[in-house]
């Protein structure tokens, strides 16, 4: 029997797209999110198109206790995962953070400190399990460099871009496999009516390449691929030029 996936942060319209895939393979789910019986009625629906299991596990990024039971609950209830997908995350309002420091915390909390714990606590249960896994987290190209905009945002997914590149290089010599994943703008119900948005993607197309890389085994996935380009160009523009930039 194929072993289960698990999505943290499922109720993303990317979250949504995985699923569906995931499910169209064959694959049974755990969907974990806060207020994790509002998904039923998901659950339901891909239960009956895909005829496999779907289970829902309460979940919430900002409770350490939460974050760091996920491997053992997941197990204790519904039995062994190998793909675990970290897919939340808040874009919040760099105005906002710049202003309110606990608005600032909230998002380094959700988007780097939630998500390392769980999935540093994923990557001991998978190791010690000693079978081929995968550990996917969602960052952005935000994180590549830090823009007036979002830096607080942009700053904590590069963070949990650092955290992910330490976790695969001490997995290396082990089963389990961690792969990066970089979106740029995607069509979400958090991008949505955002100025300056240019090259957007659906979630669909997020979730295909997703797990495209996945079965290729790779590192670090940008996606849409362009983007790869895009922030090579801005890393490359020099310091005292970039400051000056609106961006």
């Amino acid at each position: 029997m194929t072993d289960r996936a698990v999505i943290l942060g499922a109720r993303s319209a990317i979250a949504t797209a995985l699923a569906r895939e995931l499910a169209a393979a064959g694959r049974p789910l755990v969907l974990a999110a806060r207020r994790a019986d509002e998904l039923e009625p998901v659950a339901a629906d891909l239960r009956l198109r895909f005829g496999i299991a779907v289970d829902l596990l309460e979940f919430d990024a900002l409770d350490p206790v939460s974050a760091a039971s996920v491997p053992a609950r997941v197990a204790a209830a519904f039995g062994p995962f190998d793909l675990v997908i970290q897919v939340f995350g808040e874009l919040g309002r760099q105005e906002q953070a710049q202003q309110d420091p606990g608005a600032m915390r909230r998002l380094i909390e959700v988007n780097f400190t939630g998500a390392a714990v769980a999935l540093g606590q994923v990557a001991n249960y998978l190791e010690a399990r000693g079978q081929a896994a995968t550990i996917v987290g969602i960052t952005s190209v935000a994180g590549d460099r830090g823009r007036q905009s979002n830096y607080v945002y942009g700053a904590a997914k590069g963070a949990l871009a650092l955290y992910l590149q330490g976790l695969r290089q001490r997995l290396n010599r082990t089963h389990v496999r961690v792969l990066t994943v970089k979106p740029g703008f995607v069509d979400t119900p958090m991008t949505e009516g955002l100025p300056g948005l240019f090259l957007v993607a659906s979630p669909e197309r997020v979730a295909r390449d997703i797990l495209r890389a996945v079965a290729r085994r790779r590192d670090v996935l940008y996606t849409p691929w362009f983007w790869r380009y895009i922030m090579v160009c801005i890393r490359w523009i020099p310091e005292r030029l970039f400051k000056r930039l609106r961006l």
